[in-house]
């Protein structure tokens, strides 16, 4: 097992520590790691957080038993800068070839939302970062319909309208407007793009530029019912549940690595519409979960499937 080594704490080393040191002289960080598993992973990070007087205050880990990886993430203080710190981990990254970051606690993702008509996970999202209860900044909102740029001025947020159009003769200007998405996420330093109910599908090529960094939200829990009006197809069927998945987007249309998934009882006694608005609040709330979990470094891919340390 990878932790078999003894671990030491980092927090009683000798000296001056994070720990004894006045907390406004330390700095909050999070680093998350994935390798192959082997023994004394966990024994030569603490080790290394050890010697820049790190304090741990959360660690969590995981061996995949499919794939064979290790992961942890790993909340600390230090009185170093986040240089240093990278600087004192390198050598145990080269050691076991490990995917490793580390990031300030302090900094907010840099978050493009992209949404049509339907503003329903859009008013969530800016909501909540507006509340502080979601690390994200959110410079610009995205739409190839007007219809909610009220809501994004009403958030003092920037919104872009880049719509999709088709010329008389059915050509489409889709990939002029997904390059110009491309130029926003370069001109506004974007590290995560949100799907909040964009109701385009997005072509491979965009797909794999945005890999791992881009969350969809759908109606996971109604695979039967694909196609127009999946909520009214349940309620046809009389289905006891209905739900939403968040996951990263990918080419394989919604099939990408699932991060979050929630549900919500029905009964035969609600209408179809009653059924869209509980699905409606379902997604919202399952996308803006995830979108906290990815903010916070907390998800990590592992092949097909995600390590969410919740």
């Amino acid at each position: 097992m990878s932790n078999s080594t003894p671990t030491p704490s980092a927090s009683t080393a000798t000296g001056t520590t994070a720990a004894s040191a006045n907390a406004s002289d330390n700095n909050a960080m999070v680093l998350t790691l994935s390798c192959r598993n082997t023994r004394g992973i966990v024994h030569a990070v603490s080790g290394a957080l050890l010697e820049i007087q790190g304090n741990i205050t959360e660690s969590k880990q995981f061996d995949s038993p499919d794939t064979g990886n290790f992961f942890m993430r790993v909340e600390f203080t230090t009185p170093e800068n986040q240089e240093a710190v990278e600087a004192a981990l390198a050598p145990v990254r080269d050691e076991f070839s490990m995917e490793l970051t580390v990031w300030a606690n302090s900094r907010k993702t840099r978050t493009l939302i992209m949404c049509s008509k339907d503003g329903r996970t859009l008013n969530d999202l800016l909501f909540q970062q507006r509340s502080g209860t979601l690390p994200i900044e959110v410079p610009v909102v995205v739409s190839n319909h007007r219809d909610l740029e009220p809501m994004a001025e009403f958030y003092n947020v920037p919104f872009i309208h880049v719509p999709i159009t088709k010329d008389a003769d059915g050509n489409s200007n889709k990939a002029a407007a997904e390059a110009r998405l491309m130029e926003l996420v370069d001109e506004y330093d974007i590290e995560l793009v949100v799907l909040a109910r964009y109701m385009q599908i997005l072509s491979d090529d965009l797909c794999r530029e945005l890999s791992g960094r881009a969350i969809n939200i759908h109606h996971s829990f109604l695979p039967a019912f694909k196609g127009a009006r999946p909520y009214h197809q349940a309620h046809e069927r009389g289905v006891k549940l209905i739900g939403a998945t968040a996951h990263y987007v990918t080419a394989d249309l919604d099939e990408g690595p699932i991060i979050e998934q929630s549900v919500q009882r029905v009964t035969h006694a609600q209408t179809a519409r009653e059924f869209v608005v509980l699905g409606r609040e379902v997604e919202g709330f399952t996308l803006t979960r995830a979108v906290k979990w990815h903010a916070e470094h907390r998800v990590l891919l592992d092949g097909k499937r995600t390590v969410v340390f919740s």
